[in-house]
């Protein structure tokens, strides 16, 4: 079965995970708290962290809410500039 989406597409898709990745590992460090006091604080486990942290995971309107909450900013502070 052939991909219904362009490779253009699909690159998009894993840069803006691995960009909103890297802004939450950026914005934790900022908070000095380590990958187990993130996920104790939004209640997520701390591999699922990690796993968003290296753009491995799409995760959810509501997930992306705890993390805000949990690093204290916006939801846009936490995605603004990651959508190129």
């Amino acid at each position: 079965m052939q991909n219904q989406y362009p490779n253009s597409m699909v690159n998009d898709s894993l840069n803006i995970l691995h960009r909103f990745g890297g802004k939450v590992k950026t914005l934790r460090k900022e908070s000095n708290f380590s990958q187990e006091k993130l996920a104790e604080i939004s209640s997520l486990h701390r591999t699922y962290i990690g796993m968003i942290e290296r753009g491995e995971r799409n995760i959810s309107l509501k997930n992306i809410e705890k993390l805000s909450k949990a690093l204290n900013v916006s939801i846009s502070e936490l995605t603004g500039d990651v959508d190129g």
